[in-house]
């Protein structure tokens, strides 16, 4: 079994300490605020970064968080709730589900951003790891599908990330095991992929339910139903 886990960055208690939480409001405040006026990405971050003295890894929090006020609403506009999917068959943002329930389970600090969605700050630099969450997670996702009669279950994943192609070998793995009705994509650009699927997507990537036509909230719907004692924080 693995030892790693993706828990806490050793300095993450004290980067989002209480003491930090206003400024975390003000600064999420004005990058929120400057996207809505169409101020590009990138230099709204480095701009409200510059302001209140933020390190990396809050700015990241901070661009997890934040939204443009007509994105939250498409966003919302689009949402499926969870009465919609029975016989339905969904879509997966593999990594991006699995990595932000990994991170959940973990410990680590999960950020709850203004559209609803939950997101983490790890990242797998290109290369996917194994952790002692893993097939918790994975169940976790299964079980709830299918007390939801979801008809089918669809995981994409990208294909350049290593170890993409061992994540797949499992998925199918527990899917039997467990008697899920999956399947798994291997795909360059999943992004892409579900922005122009027509079924029902899960994700909390910003671009992805911008450009989809409807998604499900999972990690949200998860974290709110079925976990407890887990670091959230929502400004």
């Amino acid at each position: 079994m693995p030892t790693r886990n993706r828990g806490k960055h050793p300095n993450d208690d004290k980067l989002f300490a209480e003491k930090w939480h206003p400024i975390f409001k003000e600064a999420i405040d004005d990058y929120s605020f400057l996207m809505s006026r169409g101020y590009a990405m990138n230099s709204t971050l480095q701009i409200v970064g510059s302001r209140y003295k933020l390190n990396k890894r809050q700015r990241m929090a901070i661009l997890r968080v934040g939204a443009a006020k007509q994105n939250i609403r498409l966003r919302k506009s689009k949402e499926i709730q969870t009465s919609f999917l029975k016989n339905k068959t969904v879509s997966i943002d593999g990594f991006n589900l699995l990595i932000l329930l990994e991170s959940a389970l973990s410990g680590a600090f999960v950020f709850k951003g203004r559209d609803g969605t939950y997101r983490d700050i790890s990242s797998v630099h290109g290369t996917y790891k194994r952790v002692q969450k893993t097939e918790a997670a994975i169940t976790l996702v299964g079980n709830a599908l299918k007390k939801m009669e979801v008809s089918l279950v669809e995981w994409y994943l990208d294909a350049p990330i290593s170890n993409s192609g061992r994540l797949k070998k499992m998925l199918l793995e527990i899917s039997q095991e467990y008697q899920y009705n999956w399947t798994v994509e291997l795909v360059n650009n999943p992004d892409k992929v579900l922005a122009e699927n027509c079924k029902i997507i899960v994700s909390s990537d910003g671009w992805v339910i911008d450009h989809a036509p409807n998604w499900f909230n999972l990690g949200g719907h998860l974290i709110d139903q079925d976990l407890e004692n887990l670091n959230i924080l929502a400004f």
